[in-house]
């Protein structure tokens, strides 16, 4: 039976605080295992890929081959039922034209004190994009990490993607394909990001790493963080969807459900001023379980981390929304742009009754790898910045030293730096100088 609970009881906020601060990540301690990946893919290289990939992925590399190619993939591409083919080619056109509205320009001025200033924008040259092969596999994972890159201009893209017993999954290789991707590299788990980090014989290194994956992937990912870049840290899914009574029980209950079935860990909360509705959607969830395919996930999900808050007004649910600060948030409301400017925390968020999550999981075209854990109060999805850099340019000229200099002197002097101030001091009296002279 899911969690209830009414932000009118004496015990409310006892409880609403438990289910925010309560964890959902794995209850394996993999730090230390992945450490000791890690050390052996940077000690043996290939050879720990090799012994890794056959321990966990049941497959010879030798045999099967370390790069997947691009005629390969085309080729499964070619060969997919035609309405997949089309709805895929569909999610990439929209998922390019939104991240390229989100490419930087550069800037380049002159101050008041006449100092040319300027920020230049590239990108990395090289990302290593992790698809999950396990539980289930992704293409729309392919499209939302390569587009982002590809729009960002970087020139090297690599795909790492576990292959069990093998087989490779061909709705990866596909989506691999249309993406643009000319490196599939058929390693998964927590080996797969050391190589891409550290490199190994037949693996250079990347710059920066994105892309979902298991505990073990994203411990590795946190573990490689600053040899190379990466998006987050991720962890278990999570929806919250504000309804009120005028929706439909079970579009919601389909709502709560199409995180739940994502992984055991997932959460998915409704937030209603609604009694009955709450009861209603409670009652469509179970009939809905009783004939997915993912029941068994689903359920678990949701009797272990799902709930149901009752609030007396929608208002009322803003503060909450922000203490969960969720990856997913839905505003099922005949007025959801008013709640939704006042919300300050959530990763994505989908507005109105005919805007389901699972829109944005494919089709609509922002990404979908987001900030969970409650990490959208300080950080947000997967963009075209996440593989280009700033390079802050500035240039003085004489008049412009003479401007600033003396502060800039006064201000090393005080911080105990005197080869600082020299640096700009020396200046000023060549300057002077020169100045004198002519």
């Amino acid at each position: 039976m899911v969690r209830r609970f009414f932000a009118d009881a004496p015990d409310f906020k006892l409880d609403f605080d438990a289910l925010v601060e309560a964890r959902r990540e794995a209850d394996e301690d993999v730090s230390v295992v992945v450490r000791e990946v890690i050390a052996a893919v940077r000690r043996d290289g290939d050879d720990a890929l090799r012994a890794y990939t056959w321990k966990w992925d049941r497959h010879d590399l030798d045999q099967t081959g370390w790069t997947i190619g691009r005629d390969v993939c085309e080729r499964v591409f070619r060969d997919l039922d035609p309405d997949l083919r089309m709805a895929l080619e569909l999610a990439a056109r929209r998922i390019a034209t939104y991240h390229e509205r989100q490419l930087p320009t550069d800037s380049d001025y002159v101050d008041g004190a006449g100092v040319r200033l300027g920020a230049r924008w590239r990108a990395v040259e090289s990302a290593g994009i992790y698809v999950p092969g396990g539980r289930a596999t992704y293409p729309s994972s392919v499209l939302m990490n390569a587009i982002p890159a590809a729009v960002a201009g970087v020139s090297r893209v690599v795909m790492a993607t576990p292959m069990p017993d093998g087989i490779a999954n061909p709705l990866v290789l596909a989506a691999a394909y249309l993406a643009g991707i000319d490196e599939v590299r058929p390693i998964g788990g927590a080996q797969a990001v050391a190589a891409l980090a550290y490199g190994t014989g037949s693996i250079p290194r990347v710059d920066v790493i994105t892309g979902p994956g298991n505990a073990w992937v994203a411990e590795a990912k946190r573990q490689v963080y600053g040899v190379v870049g990466i998006d987050m840290v991720a962890g278990p899914s999570e929806i919250v969807v504000l309804a009120d009574g005028a929706n439909d029980a079970d579009c919601i209950a389909a709502d709560l459900l199409s995180q739940a079935e994502h992984d055991p860990t997932s959460q998915s909360i409704l937030i209603t001023n609604d009694r009955a509705f709450a009861d209603h959607v409670a009652a469509a969830v179970e009939v809905q379980l009783g004939t997915l395919a993912t029941s068994a996930v689903a359920r678990s999900s949701w009797e272990a981390h799902g709930a149901i808050i009752v609030v007396p007004a929608l208002d009322d649910a803003i503060p909450l929304i922000d203490a969960l600060a969720p990856e997913h948030l839905q505003i099922a409301t005949p007025r959801p742009r008013h709640l939704f400017d006042r919300v300050a925390h959530a990763g994505s968020v989908f507005l109105g009754q005919h805007t389901p999550e699972a829109i944005g999981d494919y089709i609509a075209g922002p990404n979908h790898v987001l900030p969970t854990g409650r990490r959208a109060r300080f950080a947000s999805g997967l963009s075209v910045l996440d593989f280009m850099k700033r390079t802050s340019v500035i240039e003085l000229d004489e008049r412009a030293l003479r401007e600033l200099g003396r502060a800039a002197v006064t201000l090393a002097e005080a911080e105990g730096l005197p080869a600082h101030a020299a640096s700009v001091g020396r200046r000023l009296e060549w300057n002077s100088r020169s100045y004198n002279r002519s």
